[in-house]
């Protein structure tokens, strides 16, 4: 069952689709562009969060490195530890209960010299021989020769981490050296430092600007989580973070910034700094879901704005629809009853726009009608006297050139076209040479069957320029048979060939009431058919009147076709015509008209 749709219908739907389009276009570029921003300004904030707390934390560690430092070139400290390098290992235990005031005093002045911000918990001062020489608070092992933080703190400063009871501690790392050492010496000594971390909590555990997901936390080269976790507890030094921001960092050596699962599984927005040669990465982050909140948010307020305004505009087209329709369904109903032949309708339909200009033509129309159905009855029976067609033959013969060009083959070509493509085919071809004959002043006679007839009327049996005018219309047709092959294959048609005869002589004209143009017939005209069927293919044949008149002109070239039939039955003689050979290189030499 097909379903119809009437103006009105159309009319809200079309503005539906247009509106919900619109709408469409509007809420998707919207959405995309706030999604856009929105991603953009996170990731800014999230990368200003990371920059700035990292840079923060990395001022922290080097003023804790040179603090360290600081009291590693003590020279009463490089003094203490040369003298304690050179006592024996049996007598140190009561060296070092004699010297331990000296380093204490020492100590405390340096926490004097600093203050107790820094958060000094143990210091350690050991020897070139990884023996303890001094320790703030009591010595776990005496010998720290092959511990790693004594191995690295011979070569390097460094900042290290410890897990801790209810945290971690931070231990600072310094090599000693002596007081006129030079570069390239050996260091004579370890101080290894124990300090709190609030600073660096203060750092990671303030959250503002972060919202309800976000955390900052730091994460050791070791993959372990440094600081606490906003959503586990105990984290630090229990939870592994394997993420991109850690491996981008500890593998490339590069910050990253984007979207990511994080070390729950849940997909966040981060921001990585790295802090490789620390031994650290800081990351900043914020669940997805927390970024897009707006968005979706948005896309909810675009979603409801677009139904809104998408009834307000069908209520409005339904209106509108109504006005436009009422008028046209009278102009329908007007058109039916015309149909069933009643012509007093009228649709007095006085709207000032498109419609009312199309009522008051549609009642002109209806009137005229009416009135010419009456004439038409008033005529019908003059009409009926007129039906037959009257012919009114010439009471005079004139001398007449007849020429008639063929279609070659027509039958084969035809068999192998549809009744659609030869009907073109016929078309082009006859349109085409009737061009040619109309250019050379010839008039059309009509079309029989795949030929064409044409005629030059009234000429003269000396008027030699008459003649070479039928002539060269003849062979300008011959010489287009490359643009006709050429128009054919611009249809997708195949080429064809044709032939072409000409005879001068004597016809009768046939006139009729019904048309302009004239036909002809006779002796002459036979002969021209006739003559036509002995022509070879591409090629021009005329009778011995054309011949007689034109054989000395000497741009043309005649012979004579041997047909004994014409000649026996008939007494009539044929000549194939073509152009001297020297006049058509003549004109295809380059740059001949």
């Amino acid at each position: 069952m097909s379903i119809s749709f009437n103006l009105d219908k159309k009319l809200i739907f079309l503005v539906l689709i247009v509106s919900v389009i619109a709408l469409t276009i509007t809420g998707y570029l919207s959405f995309s562009y706030a999604d856009q921003i929105l991603k953009q300004r996170a990731g800014d904030q999230l990368l200003g969060e990371s920059t700035v707390r990292g840079e923060t934390l990395r001022l922290l560690f080097e003023s804790r490195i040179e603090q360290n430092n600081i009291l590693a070139n003590d020279p009463m400290i490089q003094l203490l530890v040369t003298e304690m390098n050179q006592v024996p290992v049996e007598e140190l235990k009561e060296i070092k209960e004699d010297k331990r005031r000296e380093f204490l005093i020492q100590v405390q002045a340096f926490q004097e010299l600093i203050g107790f911000s820094i958060g000094f918990e143990d210091v350690k001062i050991i020897g070139n021989n990884g023996k303890i020489f001094f320790s703030l608070v009591g010595v776990g092992s005496e010998d720290y020769e092959n511990e790693p933080l004594f191995q690295r703190g011979i070569n390097e400063s460094f900042i290290e981490f410890e897990p801790a009871e209810g945290g971690k501690k931070m231990i600072v790392v310094s090599p000693i050296f002596s007081d006129d050492s030079k570069k390239g010496d050996e260091p004579i000594g370890v101080i290894i430092s124990r300090m709190r971390t609030t600073a660096i909590d203060n750092i990671l555990i303030n959250r503002s600007g972060l919202g309800e997901t976000g955390e900052v936390y730091i994460v050791s080269n070791q993959y372990l989580m440094l600081s606490e976790s906003r959503f586990f507890e105990n984290a630090v030094f229990q939870q592994t973070v394997d993420t991109v921001g850690v491996q981008k960092c500890f593998v490339e050596g590069k910050e990253h910034v984007g979207f990511y699962p994080d070390y729950r599984g849940i997909p966040i927005y981060g921001s990585s700094y790295c802090a490789e040669d620390l031994g650290i990465v800081l990351l900043a982050e914020i669940d997805e879901a927390e970024v897009e909140k707006p968005i979706d948010i948005l896309q909810d307020r675009i979603f409801q704005t677009g139904i809104a305004i998408t009834v307000g505009m069908g209520i409005v087209a339904f209106v509108i629809s109504k006005s436009l329709s009422r008028p046209l369904i009278k102009l329908k109903q007007a058109a039916n009853t015309i149909a069933n032949g009643n012509f007093d309708v009228r649709t007095n339909i006085n709207t000032r726009d498109e419609i009312g200009e199309l009522s008051n033509a549609f009642d002109s129309m209806a009137q005229k009608l009416q009135d010419s159905l009456i004439e038409i009855k008033e005529k019908e029976d003059v009409i009926k006297q007129q039906e037959e067609i009257l012919l009114k033959f010439s009471q005079h013969s004139q001398n007449d050139c007849v020429g008639v060009i063929d279609m070659k083959d027509s039958t084969k070509i035809s068999a192998k076209l549809s009744e659609e493509e030869f009907s073109k085919l016929y078309e082009i071809f006859l349109n085409f040479m009737a061009k040619i004959v109309r250019e050379h002043n010839g008039e059309i006679v009509k079309s029989i069957g795949d030929a064409l007839m044409f005629r030059f009327a009234d000429i003269k049996p000396h008027d030699i320029e008459a003649m070479q005018n039928v002539v060269e219309c003849c062979l300008s047709m011959l010489e287009s048979h490359g643009k006709l092959k050429e128009e054919l294959k611009n249809a997708n048609l195949p080429e064809l060939n044709y032939k072409i005869s000409a005879t001068y002589g004597s016809v009768k004209v046939a006139e009729s009431t019904t048309s302009n143009i004239a036909d002809i017939f006779g002796p002459t005209v036979n002969r021209c058919f006739k003559i036509n069927a002995l022509c070879p293919k591409n090629s021009l044949v005329v009778g011995i009147n054309l011949y007689e008149t034109l054989k000395n002109q000497p741009q043309y070239v005649f012979t004579e076709l041997c047909i004994i039939e014409m000649k026996q039955k008939y007494d009539y003689s044929i000549f194939e015509v073509r152009r001297k050979l020297s006049d058509v290189l003549e004109q295809n030499k380059p740059g001949s008209e």
